[in-house]
């Protein structure tokens, strides 16, 4: 289907006269006043050619020209087995599973790629959650090119309780990540808001008007061209450790996307960033006990790890 919107053209019946745009619209169109608000406030609509706001009047007999979005056909969940997804825990309330590079979490448009929920679907796992299906059960994201241990509900109440504590920040996140260079101070926390990047729509930044956001690290070893850092997000922006070590000057190894040296990618066979969540610590939604997982490192990480160290004995 093409993405070019629809332009729709009518005349403003005599019953009309005088009404409001937004009320004029919803009455011809079928659709909410807020809707129309919104189409108004974003110069979607003109009156005899020119453009008018939600509050201006119509008169009958004049045509009115919107500029209606074409609306995405549904995203829909394909069931397929994802190579290298691994359960590491099942009960009745929630799956845990670590998940591979290159999958991503969910359908979305756009993305053709293997997913955690299609995974899970191929797999015979049921998840009954409200929500948008292709969503069903997601509480937490992790990016594509970002491996290890997530968490989905398979029942509303542990979807409920999980989102919760989410929201509440009381869930122990815990990642390793590679990055260049040697932080310093070699343990702090990163306070910097992020929101979207400037110029570039598919990367995310520090900015001034971002959201808050809250990454603590502490080395774990040294090596004479990188870190081995253990993380802990506060809060869970889209790549969020990507882009506030990027801004500390220490970017991810073999994170291209935020300014890592493709020379010292390559020479470690890295095509991702050094990133993995490592630990995943929560409060579990069927009888309050608190739980923790591990998952160790993917090969492509741990060989990278393995030369970083080698070159630095």
């Amino acid at each position: 289907m093409s993405n070019q919107p629809e332009i729709r053209h009518l005349p403003v019946p005599d019953g009309l006269e005088g009404e409001r745009v937004d009320a004029a619209l919803a009455r011809m169109f079928g659709f909410s006043r807020t809707k129309a608000a919104e189409l108004a406030a974003g110069g979607k609509v003109l009156l005899d050619g020119a453009e008018v706001g939600k509050s201006d009047r119509v008169m009958a007999g004049s045509w009115i020209e919107l500029e209606m979005p074409r609306e995405r056909p549904p995203v829909q969940v394909v069931a397929e087995p994802v190579e290298g997804m691994e359960i590491v825990h099942d009960d009745d309330h929630l799956v845990v599973i670590v998940k591979p590079v290159g999958v991503a979490a969910h359908p979305s448009p756009g993305w053709e790629g293997p997913t955690v929920i299609g995974g899970l679907a191929a797999a015979g796992y049921t998840i009954s959650t409200s929500g948008a299906a292709e969503r069903q059960g997601i509480v937490h994201r992790l990016d594509v090119g970002t491996s290890g241990l997530m968490v989905v509900a398979k029942s509303e109440r542990a979807y409920s309780l999980l989102k919760q504590q989410f929201r509440d920040r009381t869930v122990d996140k815990r990642y390793h990540a590679l990055v260049q260079g040697h932080p310093d101070p070699l343990s702090g926390t990163i306070d910097a808001p992020i929101g979207r990047h400037p110029t570039h729509d598919y990367k995310w930044a520090v900015t001034a008007d971002g959201k808050p956001s809250v990454t603590h690290y502490d080395l774990v070893e040294a090596y004479r061209a990188a870190s081995l850092l253990d993380i802990k997000l506060e809060t869970g922006r889209t790549h969020q450790i990507r882009v506030h070590m990027a801004a500390h000057r220490h970017p991810c190894v073999g994170d291209l996307t935020y300014g890592a040296d493709p020379t010292l990618a390559k020479r470690l066979r890295l095509e991702r960033q050094w990133l993995h969540a490592v630990r995943l610590g929560f409060q579990h939604p069927g009888d309050g006990s608190w739980v923790e997982y591990a998952s160790g490192y993917p090969e492509d990480l741990r060989h990278a790890l393995d030369v970083v160290r080698a070159e630095s004995a």
